[in-house]
């Protein structure tokens, strides 16, 4: 199928383009790296009657250190984060998330402000700035507000931006010294949509837990903080954790579904033993029998 005829506007600046997506007055979409909006408007499933185009913004895009946190500007391409050393130094797990998401063709394209802004259940990043507590920066004509990713995602593909704010980008704490990065990714082949993951990361000092954040993808109708699992860890001794009894709590929070990939029951199955893999390997604890 073709798309359905509509405008098309390519602003230079943040301003030119919160302008004409308030003049829309919710007739617009925003195009960013494209590879969720091209399918859907090939396929008529969104039929915006304005493009609004980014591309053209150099003020979206950039990595630029700012006291102890990292600020990536939306327009960053995926393929970027992978490359970029201040990431690799303070920001491994988005490194890692990041060489998951798509295929390298599709990085090349994909930004990291438009995976955010579109809130799909089942992406990397999204789920990555959850279990960092970045904090989502957005504009419109009205001015600028900031909002905590923690509140940012409310159900698949609805997100607390409203319709003429734009994300302009994503700023990361520093997580804390020594931080070990947790990630896996379950999907068919590579490449593919994930049927569920984990994003994380786990801090210890003298044989006890003082930081841990995780957060589930694939395993419930948006971004999911494992709070009971980090409610366990936090504060707690390593020599006495029981990994298995975490990861049931960590899936406890969880809202695992049907669907046509997979059940329920594996998505809580696989979930629960991942975490509990995850957790042994940063930790250094020997697995269960």
């Amino acid at each position: 199928m073709k798309p359905a005829p509509f405008d098309y506007i390519a602003p230079g600046t943040v301003e030119e383009a919160c302008t004409r997506l308030a003049e829309a007055g919710g007739g617009a979409t925003l195009l960013a790296g494209g590879q969720s909006l091209m399918p859907l408007l090939a396929l008529r499933m969104s039929q915006p009657f304005i493009v609004i185009d980014l591309n053209r913004i150099d003020a979206l895009r950039g990595i630029t250190r700012q006291g102890a946190a990292t600020r990536i500007g939306a327009m960053t391409r995926q393929a970027e984060l992978i490359e970029d050393s201040t990431l690799a130094t303070h920001l491994g797990l988005l490194v890692t998330a990041a060489r998951h998401v798509g295929h390298a063709q599709t990085r090349t394209r994909g930004t990291i402000g438009g995976s955010i802004a579109f809130g799909d259940s089942v992406a990397e990043l999204p789920a990555t700035a959850m279990a960092l507590e970045a904090v989502i920066e957005v504009q419109s004509i009205r001015g600028t507000r900031t909002i905590p990713a923690a509140e940012f995602y409310l159900a698949p593909y609805m997100t607390l931006l409203e319709p003429d704010e734009i994300v302009t980008g994503v700023l990361f704490p520093d997580p804390p010294e020594g931080s070990l990065p947790v990630f896996r990714e379950v999907a068919q082949r590579p490449g593919d949509f994930a049927l569920l993951g984990l994003a994380g990361m786990i801090a210890h000092d003298g044989g006890t837990v003082t930081k841990a954040s995780f957060c589930w993808f694939g395993m419930g109708p948006r971004p999911i903080r494992a709070t009971k699992a980090e409610a366990a860890l936090n504060g707690h001794a390593l020599a006495a954790l029981d990994s298995q009894a975490v990861a049931e709590l960590a899936v406890a929070d969880a809202e695992p579904y049907d669907d046509h990939q997979a059940t329920a029951d594996y998505r809580r199955t696989v979930g629960r033993r991942i975490f509990a893999r995850c957790l042994n390997e940063a930790l250094g604890l020997k697995e269960a029998a």
